[in-house]
């Protein structure tokens, strides 16, 4: 079960980096990253769907610790982590955003990217603004690597509705079933998640065949 994970409450952070399945398996997993939902922001319509997503973009929506990671810490990730196949054709589905949330935020954002056009000597395409509202996406695409795995769902007491957005176990078994973690980072994970012996004996065994194959949709 959940346990401890469900007792913090953190800070708000949102990005577009391409499809959002990869990011919700990626930061899923980083320490410090509380809770993640993928869902649809940065635009004007009311009630976007994925067949109608309007002028919105696929985003990870996530709330973090800042105590165990910083905001640059995220932002390092989404430097490294984008499909760049998706976010470099311009299309707004799958654009690089950077939604922020306070004057923090966009503070470090804007510096983040001016650092990283920088290093690589060139105009980054990196949209900057504010975030102003999320949309969750539909069920079948939240933790989607571990939607994969009803047995394991089903042993851990996790649903495909709210529970399943928003717990943290689901968002750290969704990624480490889908390689995003190593199995070292898994080891030390381990204790805090509860589970019983048959559903880690489960999960290891796709910890250690998936971890390195990068992130992918």
């Amino acid at each position: 079960m959940p346990g401890q994970l469900e007792e913090v409450r953190g800070k708000r952070a949102t990005f577009g980096m391409g499809c959002f399945w990869a990011g919700d398996s990626l930061f899923g997993v980083t320490p410090g990253v509380i809770r993640t939902c993928v869902g649809y922001a940065g635009g004007e319509k009311e009630s976007p769907t994925y067949k109608e997503i309007g002028d919105h973009t696929e985003v990870i929506h996530l709330e973090y610790d800042p105590e165990v990671i910083s905001y640059s810490q995220l932002l390092h990730l989404f430097w490294n982590n984008h499909e760049y196949g998706l976010t470099t054709k311009i299309k707004r589905q799958y654009m690089s955003l950077v939604l922020y949330h306070d004057e923090e935020q966009r503070g470090i954002a804007e510096k983040s990217r001016g650092n990283m056009e920088r290093e690589q000597g060139q105009r980054l395409v990196t949209t900057i603004k504010q975030f102003k509202k999320f949309y969750p996406a539909e069920d079948y695409h939240q933790k989607y690597r571990l939607q994969s795995h009803p047995w394991l769902i089903e042993t851990v007491g996790l649903t495909t509705g709210e529970v399943l957005r928003n717990s943290p176990l689901a968002a750290k078994l969704n990624g480490y079933i889908a390689g995003a973690g190593t199995y070292e980072q898994f080891e030390e994970v381990l204790p805090s998640l509860g589970l019983s012996e048959k559903a880690v004996q489960y999960l290891t065994k796709y910890v250690i065949e998936n971890q390195g194959n990068g992130l992918y949709c």
